[in-house]
Parts: C-alpha cells; structure tokens; sequence
C-alpha cells in the first residue's frame, strides 16, 4: 500500500479536541495525509476557555522530533503554540535541520482570550522562528503582537504583510477574519466576507469566503496552518495549498457545532459527513 504523505504538528494539547494537536491531526487525516505529533504543552482546555497550562521541557521536544523525522521522516511541518522563548528556540534550531516546507503558525492568543505566548518570547519568534517558516499564517492579533502594527481594514493587510516578511518568511498569510464586516477592500473588492492575503512580497492572492453567521469557531486558526501543511506535503504551490485550505476551513467553520456551554469547534470532519 502506498505510504500517504507525513506532516508533522509541532504544538500543544487542546484536551477540549478542538484546536492544538487534536485539531491538527484531524485536518491532516481529512486532507488524505498522514499526521504525527511533537507534542510542546499539555493544556486543560474545554468550551470556556484554558484552565491552565503546562509546558514541557525542551529535552522532551527535542526527543520527539528526532524519533519522528529520524525514523519515519517528513515532507511537510505545522508549528503551533511555543510558549517560552527556550522553546521557540528549541524547534527553530530543529527546523534549520529540514529541507521541507514549514508553516508556523504564530499562536499568541487561545480564541478565549488566553495568553499562549509568553511576552519574553516574542523576539525569538521573530528572529529565529519567522525566518524558518515557508508560510507564516498570523491573524490581526498576533500581526499587532509581532508588529505592533493595529489593522483596521484590508488595505493595511498588505503593509501587515510587508512587516511580517521583514522578519524572513518565504510568504505571508493575513488572515482578515478579526476585520470589522466592511473593512474596505484591499485589492479594490468591497470588504465583504472572510478575507485573506497570502504574498511573497511580489506576488500577492487576496482569498474571499462567505462569513458564516456561527459562533462555534474554536480551532480555526490551528486548522488553517495544518490543512496549508497538508496541501503543501502533497505538492501544492504556496498558493495552492492557501486558497485549498481556505476552502476547507470555510466549510469546517460553516459546519461547525456546539460542545460544551462556550465556543464549539469548527467540523474537520465536515466533508466526509456531507455537512455543507
């Protein structure tokens, strides 16, 4: 039988299942690629937010990483929430050993409202986690934390874009969910909907979806990165492995349910159930 293709998560645990390693692996397996876990933190999370967190040592990491790449070997990687300086540290130096294409996902704040990122760690993610990525996929958020950059509306995604670059990706992807509806087209659109922007700095693809009137979006973020890792494992171009993640989680946001009495997750399962 044919081996499908390997991605390796790099993140913590969301014991809720709903974004972290548990939404990651779950993307993975949807997408027809095989997932396999360094797991960096352990988190007691459900619908209502994190209820604590429990980082694991740097020895830990390491380990997990050579068992997997050693042995089993990878063609893409996914990295999620890093939340001291020693770990960012940690995997950007195992990161600089790969020769595949790496998305990270710069995970400063749980869609509660949790810090995920320590303060101290931001300028490792800067200048030793940025330059390692393929495709850096922060949301306004994390943008302002990075940047110190505020963006209102579309037409400062590109200059978001142009500041994240600064810091060594290959490519950028703005994620625009966070703009108020209207924000004023980027690329002279009207501002309607659910808008990303993945560029290089030269080239540049503004991505549209419908915004779906549904709350339970938990995992949105973590899914996004995994499923652009996926597509990329399987052999996509940057941009085709965006605008074929974009169309995924707009159906997992569309499908998604209540668990809990909080924010439910998105449905990473969504096409194999027919949920549209």
């Amino acid at each position: 039988m044919q081996t499908p293709p390997r991605v390796l998560t790099v993140a913590g645990s969301d014991s809720g299942g709903g974004a972290g390693i548990q939404a990651d692996l779950k993307t993975m397996l949807a997408l027809g690629t095989h997932g396999m876990s360094v797991v960096t933190a352990v988190t007691a999370q459900n619908s209502l937010g994190v209820q604590g967190a429990w980082e694991l040592p740097a020895d830990a990491v390491r380990a997990q990483f050579r068992s997997v790449v050693d042995d089993i070997g990878v063609q893409a990687v996914k990295t999620g929430m890093l939340s001291s300086p020693e770990l960012v540290e940690t995997v950007a130096e195992l990161l600089a050993g790969l020769r595949v294409p790496v998305v990270v996902d710069p995970v400063g704040v749980s869609k509660h409202g949790d810090a995920l990122l320590a303060d101290t760690a931001l300028d490792a993610v800067r200048t030793k986690l940025l330059p390692a990525a393929t495709v850096a996929t922060p949301n306004l958020d994390e943008v302002a934390q990075l940047t110190g950059m505020r963006v209102v509306e579309e037409a400062g995604m590109r200059r978001a874009a142009a500041a994240i670059l600064e810091f060594g990706p290959r490519w950028a992807l703005i994620k625009g969910g966070h703009l108020p509806a209207g924000g004023g087209g980027g690329d002279g659109g009207a501002g309607e909907g659910a808008v990303d922007l993945i560029t290089d700095g030269t080239e540049e693809h503004w991505l549209r979806a419908p915004r779906h009137d549904n709350r339970h979006t938990h995992g949105t973020g973590c899914t996004l990165a995994s499923a652009v890792a996926a597509q990329l494992a399987k052999g996509d171009t940057v941009p085709q492995a965006v605008a074929a993640a974009k169309d995924y989680v707009t159906g997992a946001i569309a499908a998604g349910f209540r668990l809990g009495a909080g924010i439910g997750p998105v449905d990473h399962g969504w096409r194999s159930r027919g949920r549209q």
